[in-house]
């Protein structure tokens, strides 16, 4: 039976300058556990932690037929145990969110091991270190990825760094993949607008020959990660690999500094062999799942 502690903080008891200078000294520090992208995320969302901010751990949760459950919050790619865990320190935490959550899917971050006894599934990452001269990092490029940028050179798009929220979120609401619910905007709203005012973030974006919008990204930076965190092409964007000049650019523009591109990985085949073309790395993270609610809420959820 392990002897470590672990306090349940609600929202309003968690000391957020403690944290975040916990989570600023973690060798897996990531940018989603920031106390300030919590409340962006969440309305309320409390803690797990050990000693004097010596390990911490967001909860994300919801409450549902009388039962708060934990969930992962969109724009919100890993969580889990801040710093490095070790294994006694896994189970500790582990068995606390057991004892307080009848149901959990959460994402762990890359540097959590799943603990025994739960569902889990592999999920995976893509990074990219610029650290090196642009044309080190450009020789890397896959042979497709290449060529769209030799065709995306005769399209005559330009490129611009500081695009408006507005112009983001409208073309984004225009662009979007799946329809994105009111609050899910209002959520990306939230971030973008935090993180522009503290110069935490920025938005690029790529407008063709005709002067109109078709590609843009908005990147989020904490310490040496620099996360690809949203993104959107229209339908012209795409037959022009708009996106794959923008990335290129982003690239050439930071290229020899000490950062990690991230991003964010996509379990869409699609997605992920564009990321892959630039050079992209994987890295494995892991999806936990537990679901001990009574059987008559397991019905009601079918």
């Amino acid at each position: 039976m392990s002897n470590i502690k672990i306090k349940y903080l609600k929202y309003d008891e968690v000391d957020t300058d403690k944290w975040d200078l916990c989570l600023a000294n973690s060798p897996n520090a990531l940018v989603y556990a920031q106390s300030w992208y919590l409340d962006k995320l969440c309305p309320v969302w409390d803690a797990l932690i050990i000693g004097d901010y010596q390990y911490i751990m967001p909860l994300t949760f919801r409450r549902k037929y009388g039962f708060n459950y934990l969930y992962q919050p969109l724009y919100c790619q890993q969580l889990g145990i801040f710093p490095t865990p070790t294994k006694e320190i896994i189970d500790a935490f582990y068995q606390e969110a057991l004892k307080r959550f009848s149901f959990a899917q959460i994402h762990l971050n890359a540097m959590n091991l799943p603990a025994q006894g739960m569902q889990v599934e592999v999920r995976y990452n893509l990074l990219l270190k610029i650290n090196e001269p642009y044309t080190d990092l450009a020789s890397r490029y896959s042979q497709s990825t290449t060529r769209k940028l030799k065709r995306a050179s005769h399209y005559k798009l330009s490129f611009i760094r500081g695009l408006s929220l507005k112009d983001y979120l409208d073309f984004k609401k225009e662009n979007s993949a799946v329809k994105l619910k009111k609050q899910d905007l209002m959520i990306l709203h939230h971030l973008l607008a935090f993180s522009l005012s503290r110069n935490l973030g920025e938005v690029y974006g790529v407008y063709d020959k005709t002067n109109k919008l078709c590609a843009a990204v908005f990147f989020v930076r904490y310490q040496k990660r620099v996360t690809f965190l949203n993104a959107a092409s229209s339908k012209e964007g795409k037959e022009l690999s708009a996106m794959q000049f923008l990335i290129d650019q982003f690239i050439a523009m930071h290229a020899g500094k000490d950062y990690v591109l991230d991003f964010e990985g996509s379990m869409i085949d699609g997605v992920a062999q564009l990321y892959k073309g630039f050079g992209a790395s994987p890295e494995t993270y892991y999806f936990l799942a537990w679901n001990n609610l009574p059987a008559w809420v397991k019905w009601l959820k079918r």
